[in-house]
């Protein structure tokens, strides 16, 4: 779920767009937690682009021609311009052109761990930027968790956005980390309740990625919460949130069971691919191999990569080479036509 304190949004709510990262993409604030990232210029441009310092926290994963070095640093900052042959454009006339270019580019749909800060996301989205994708990044509220039907109320929410003029048809790529499973789940739920309605979300998914899904017991949620929201009070947190459990168990557990129904049946049949480790207190790797299983069962192609030993959604950090060779070998097997850059 992340090491982060209590917070109730990452984003403002604002409907306006503005250039960020000098120019290198536009950002829209959709609403509360729900934030778009989308390229100024057409494709062919944006190859030509690299990160700027604003949201840069390491080196630059540009899609440039040359080779990765063998190592990846994980600190660091440079600034990269904008190449000075682009061409130069008005701020309205080239908000415009964007936003009607970026409809016809496949869509990321980023739903982060809880209290995820925007340093953090933006390795990930700049990844997907730089592969030529726009991505839409979901921030989850600790109430959704804790008060299911608001995570399902946000669910739906986040399933009219798609539905949206500018989103709608778009081919969609799911990366979902720690609790961001949990909220995803909860447009599953919507998705599966009425299938014949959402029936073609479902098959707008190209693929989903799940990097440090918790699965597992109540009792690991309440692990959860406790290392989230106060590491220092981590045992007197996990005692509350299971009397909590207990308490309003109509409220939460039996609908915490129903979700984990959800995915399991999960009504998105793409491929999929699954990121977690040995060692993680919020993942059993017992019960979600189960569910890899099962999904298998089902005809969906899953892939998985498991480390012995790493950190609950920072697998990309403890393992950058072998996190980022093995994302973008799924990523090629998808044969999306806007995946050009190597990572």
């Amino acid at each position: 779920m992340g090491n982060l304190p209590l917070i109730t949004g990452l984003f403002r709510t604002a409907a306006t767009s503005e250039q960020a990262n000098g120019g290198r993409f536009m950002v829209k604030r959709i609403s509360s937690g729900i934030t778009y990232y989308y390229a100024p210029f057409s494709g062919a441009e944006v190859s030509t682009l690299c990160p700027a310092k604003e949201f840069q926290t390491s080196p630059p994963l540009c899609p440039i021609s040359a080779p990765l070095p063998s190592s990846l640093p994980l600190s660091g900052s440079s600034s990269s311009p904008l190449l000075s042959d682009s061409p130069s454009r008005t701020p309205d006339s080239s908000q415009n052109q964007s936003e009607s270019a970026s409809t016809s580019r496949p869509l990321l749909l980023f739903f982060s761990w809880l209290g995820a800060r925007l340093e953090a996301v933006a390795k990930y989205r700049d990844l997907y930027l730089d592969r030529g994708m726009d991505v839409l990044v979901v921030q989850s509220n600790v109430m959704h968790f804790l008060w299911p039907r608001l995570g399902l109320e946000y669910g739906l929410k986040i399933l009219k956005v798609l539905e949206e003029p500018q989103f709608c048809g778009r081919p969609v790529l799911v990366h979902a980390s720690s609790i961001g499973g949990y909220t995803f789940t909860q447009m599953l739920t919507h998705m599966a309740k009425r299938h014949t309605k959402h029936a073609g979300m479902a098959q707008r998914v190209m693929g989903h990625i799940y990097d440090s899904l918790v699965v597992g017991t109540l009792e690991r949620m309440a692990i959860g919460l406790g290392k989230t929201l106060a590491p220092r009070f981590e045992s007197f947190v996990k005692n509350l949130a299971m009397f909590y459990f207990w308490l309003f168990k109509s409220h939460t557990a039996d609908l915490y069971n129903h979700s984990i129904q959800v995915f399991n049946d999960s009504p998105i049949t793409a491929p999929a691919l699954f990121f977690y480790s040995e060692n993680d207190a919020l993942c059993d790797p017992v019960a979600l191999e189960k569910c890899i299983d099962h999904w298998r069962t089902r005809g969906v192609t899953v892939e998985r990569r498991k480390w012995k030993e790493s950190i609950h959604a920072a697998h990309m950090r403890c393992h950058p080479e072998d996190y980022l060779s093995t994302l973008e070998k799924f990523l090629n097997s998808l044969h999306l036509s806007s995946l050009k850059a190597k990572m």
